[in-house]
């Protein structure tokens, strides 16, 4: 992706014709139509127009945002933290319940920023957006919003926000554009990046899984993934930008290109990525257990890039509970692939997820859960009590579990990790490991914060002239989650 490139082709569109149809040209045409705008609101407002996008969720709308961004700049808006900023974007999640009525709170806070600057705009897209009954209440309650559009037309991100402030008739009213199913992948937008030595890479969207406790298949659709040939050349322009770590991302990342005309399989694509020159480190998720391929274990076994870690969510230890949750795999088949993935690489970390109080769950369900994190010897586990998400198989199951009993249950299921986890980091104490320095920390001065090739988290001494940089670095003190070391 050459951004030089995108730009020149914005800049020679010709805004007095009609819009193209095609994309990305016709983004490019309103991206042109705003940068004209912008430059008139400057010269009667007498200052640069800010702008404020906040991430909720995954990775992969983090992904989204820094497309957001990028589209946002190249319009000529100056990024702030503020949001009483002149835009400001909400970049939705919906994988639990409280992250909706969290979001409400949020959005109603912004009404007081608009009574005292009118001309404020306030978007929100992502996964909530793809919801009915969340637009329909922002629409009655909250009048103060100004766009809403969902996941699939993130690409229309330019057009919508040139519809909204020149069209009269649209000035005075909620502009809601969500499409109810997926559209194609549109390639070469501007894009800005948080770090400028990593970067995440979009190589699929949306889900087919269906795992019953989950949303996102409805509110991401179907598995699409991208030509490898575009993924390849992204990562290329990354690099040549000075990338030195990239993160693929897919909500099931081993099913990639099952969809594609010509078939390419994740570990073929790995292959090809790994041949980058430039490229240190390569890093992906999330992996699906049912679909992880002993070709994939045996490359990262010989891999000079793919990083020693790999998150593989677990959800349950219970294998009547797998069934239920249509995982499609079963606890025993799930150790297997732990034991066949520390035999092809040692020192790999591997995280996961579980769940507390799936419907159903009985102390026995719980007891194989804590069977397996003991088993599996997780480097860490992301652990979740059970939300409801209504339109979900589970939401409506019977036999929903006391909250009391949950969490009980979810107190010492994090215990349990931490007890497990604290004897897996102290086994790197006194060693020394390559670090990415990625940021200073505000913690503590003088000292830098990066990740092991593990995925650890290590705080050393250091001066910012390191971030970007693979650097040695002795592991003197583990706290758990994360170590204090020093150079």
């Amino acid at each position: 992706m050459d951004y030089n490139k995108i730009n020149s082709e914005i800049e020679n569109v010709d805004i007095n014709a009609i819009p193209p149809e095609d994309e990305p040209q016709r983004q490019y045409y309103f991206i042109k139509l705003l940068r004209r705008w912008m430059e008139q609101k400057v010269k009667e407002e007498g200052r640069e127009l800010t702008c404020c996008v906040n991430t909720f969720g995954c990775q992969m709308n983090a992904r989204d945002s820094e497309k957001i961004l990028g589209i946002l700049k190249s319009i000529g808006y100056k990024e702030t933290n503020s949001e009483e900023a002149d835009l400001v974007i909400f970049n939705t999640c919906t994988v639990r319940e409280n992250a909706n009525l969290k979001l409400y709170g949020r959005i109603g806070q912004l009404k007081k920023y608009k009574d005292r600057n009118p001309g404020m705009l306030i978007m929100l897209c992502g996964c909530m957006m793809q919801e009915k009954e969340a637009v329909e209440k922002i629409e009655k309650s909250y009048r103060h919003i100004d766009v809403i559009f969902g996941t699939h037309n993130i690409f229309k991100f330019a057009e919508l926000l040139a519809m909204k402030v020149l069209d009269e008739r649209l000035k005075r009213k909620i502009l809601v554009d969500v499409w109810e199913e997926e559209g194609g992948i549109v390639e070469e937008l501007p894009s800005e990046r948080k770090h400028f030595f990593k970067s995440g890479v979009n190589i699929m969207f949306g889900c087919n899984n269906f795992c019953s406790y989950c949303i996102v298949p409805y509110v991401r659709g179907r598995e699409r993934s991208r030509e490898p040939e575009d993924i390849i050349a992204e990562i290329e322009s990354l690099v040549n930008d000075g990338v030195v770590e990239v993160m693929l991302l897919g909500q099931n990342v081993n099913s990639y290109g099952k969809n594609l005309k010509n078939t390419v399989t994740f570990t073929e694509l790995l292959e090809r990525v790994e041949q980058i020159e430039g490229l240190k480190r390569i890093r992906f998720m999330t992996s699906h257990p049912k679909d992880l391929s002993d070709s994939l274990i045996e490359f990262m076994g010989r891999s000079k890039k793919v990083c020693h870690h790999i998150h593989l969510p677990l959800q349950s230890g219970s294998s009547r509970l797998l069934e239920i949750m249509n995982r499609h795999y079963t606890k025993e088949e799930y150790l297997e692939l732990i034991e066949k993935i520390r035999k092809a690489v040692p020192d790999i970390a591997i995280t996961t997820d579980i769940i507390a109080g799936f419907p159903g769950e009985t102390e026995e369900d719980f007891n194989e859960t804590l069977d397996v994190i003991e088993k599996a010897g997780y480097d860490n586990a992301f652990t979740f009590i059970y939300s409801k998400r209504t339109g979900t198989p589970a939401a409506s199951m019977e036999d929903q579990i006391p909250e009391e009993i949950v969490k009980e249950r979810f107190d010492r299921l994090l215990n349990k990790v931490k007890e497990i986890s604290a004897k897996k980091a102290a086994k790197y104490v006194g060693k020394t490991v390559y670090v990415l320095a990625e940021e200073k920390n505000n913690q503590e001065a003088g000292f830098i914060t990066g990740r092991t090739e593990q995925n650890y988290i290590v705080h050393f001494k250091g001066n910012e002239e390191l971030i970007g940089k693979i650097v040695p670095v002795k592991l003197c003190e583990s706290k758990g989650f994360y170590y204090y070391g020093e150079m």
